[in-house]
């Protein structure tokens, strides 16, 4: 049993680096081919929807900002559907970030960073709704390191859903919308 404890934490880092690889590949991907990635989803209908979902999971899990799809996907489709599609894809990122940071051993670092959350957040106990959704939506890591803490933590799952989709889905419909009334202002400036 010993041995096999031993092995598991060998084969996680190797899992997670083959994870990272996969992920970096498919971004890169996705960068260098952006022309050739909005036809495909202007073409497939709900199918390039459905691929869509899947590239915020994948920009969700990065550094990698996602808005710039969203905008994107609003022009083509409208706000209300890229606020659906956007929000879908960025609960499924979050939900990934949860589960990684249920395999996360050493919580002293994540503990130090929640120390230092304004407002007073970091007082509050992780499975707190008011933590979960009011930190989220600080700028720059508030999303990812609530889900990690969350997994971390291990927050009852259903309990951790409903906090991330409410500030997923409303920060999507303000990118969503607001992208699309930008883009429309520019193209009318530019007639």
């Amino acid at each position: 049993m010993a041995e096999e404890d031993k092995k598991n934490p060998f084969r996680e880092r190797l899992l997670i680096a083959i994870g990272l690889v996969i992920l970096v590949g498919a971004i890169l991907f996705v960068m260098r081919h952006m022309e050739n990635v909005k036809e495909f989803i202007l073409n497939s209908g709900w199918i390039g929807m459905l691929v869509c979902v899947g590239v915020y999971g994948l920009l969700g899990a990065s550094p990698v900002p996602s808005e710039p799809l969203t905008v994107l996907i609003s022009t083509i489709y409208g706000p209300f559907t890229a606020t659906m599609v956007a929000g879908t894809g960025n609960l499924l990122a979050a939900m990934m970030e949860y589960f990684i940071g249920e395999r996360i051993s050493n919580a002293a670092d994540f503990i130090k960073q929640k120390e230092k959350i304004p407002f007073g957040l970091g007082k509050l106990p992780v499975n707190s709704w008011l933590f979960l959704m009011v930190a989220r939506m600080i700028p720059g890591y508030g999303s990812k390191f609530v889900s990690v803490m969350g997994g971390l933590y291990r927050v009852p799952i259903l309990r951790y859903a409903w906090t991330a989709a409410i500030p997923i889905y409303l920060g999507s419909a303000i990118f969503a919308y607001g992208g699309s009334s930008v883009v429309d202002l520019v193209s009318r400036l530019l007639r």
